[in-house]
């Protein structure tokens, strides 16, 4: 009877343990986190700066990573804050031919077009991540609808 306790109490660890391992700041149930803390900081923001709000969207998603536009992946530099901000607004792509950002006017950017499920060109971006979240997809067209400003 002992072992028998032992082994069930066993078992309950194990399930347990691994549980909480499968848990992530990923998941669908939970945003993902926002930086440092152990808690989701962030929000939406009605005027969003590129360089910090967007900027770090775009590094904690991984689009400056160096396999992804960090390497000039679809002839698109995302490196740092000056130099994703020369090539996304009002440049045309020349993947697709259309403006990636078109500053005041996020519904007509391709940037949007590309975050948001079903892309007219390619697939949707992240490209093997998860999808951007409402509060980042929402801060990103917050920032194209206010001006795409370089701030």
């Amino acid at each position: 009877m002992v072992q028998f306790r032992s082994l069930t109490l066993a078992s309950t660890l194990l399930l347990l343990v691994f549980l909480v391992a499968c848990g992530s700041e990923d998941s669908p149930m939970e945003p993902e986190g926002g930086g440092g803390g152990g808690g989701d900081d962030r929000s939406i923001v009605d005027d969003p700066s590129f360089s910090g709000v967007v900027m770090e969207v775009f590094n904690r998603k991984g689009c400056t990573a160096g396999n992804c536009h960090g390497g000039a992946q679809g002839q698109l530099t995302l490196t740092d804050a000056a130099t994703s901000h020369a090539n996304l607004v009002n440049v045309t792509s020349p993947v697709s031919g259309e403006i990636r950002v078109v500053p005041g006017d996020a519904a007509s950017s391709y940037l949007i077009a590309k975050l948001n499920p079903s892309p007219p060109f390619g697939a949707q971006m992240p490209l093997g991540g998860s999808p951007l979240d409402n509060i980042d997809l929402t801060n990103v067209t917050n920032w194209i609808n206010q001006g795409a400003q370089n701030n």
